[in-house]
């Protein structure tokens, strides 16, 4: 039989283990599916990634067949991403941690407008969505993005 100081290290040892795939499915880290805002079906799919503590966002694919050569046709004519290929295009850029949840400070671009916006992420409902925040002073959306892997 086990003593009860030898089920409390089991156990805490248990939830040590624990603790890092919670903090893993807390990060934005992976690939997410886009939510159109009317028809509300995936629209896009979305890898984020980081690197020195700042995340990223780049389309890997458009979900309509008919707009898979899509390109930023609207981006304003000092942006690099101007008349470029929507897939593989750096949408999310420069976002860093605020918290446990949240990364801000970065910016989003949507192709379809080519208008950029102040971008804030919070990860939501255990890591399975994603708020992303678009903003420009106190106007802005919120999209609920799902979390693809």
């Amino acid at each position: 039989m086990t003593s009860p100081p030898s089920r409390l290290c089991i156990i805490a040892l248990a939830a040590g283990l624990a603790l890092p795939a919670l903090g893993q499915s807390m990060s934005p880290v992976g690939s997410w599916s886009t939510i159109d805002d009317e028809t509300r079906k995936p629209k896009s799919q979305v890898r984020i990634t980081e690197k020195d503590g700042v995340i990223s966002g780049t389309v890997e694919k458009i979900v309509d067949p008919a707009k898979q050569d899509s390109k930023c046709d609207e981006c304003a004519s000092d942006d690099p991403r101007k008349g470029k290929p929507v897939v593989g295009m750096a949408i999310l850029t420069d976002l860093k941690k605020e918290s446990d949840t949240v990364w801000s400070g970065g910016k989003i671009l949507d192709p379809t407008n080519g208008k950029v916006y102040n971008a804030k992420v919070t990860v939501i409902d255990g890591g399975k969505k994603l708020e992303m925040r678009g903003s420009i002073l106190f106007f802005g959306r919120t999209q609920t993005w799902i979390r693809v892997e």
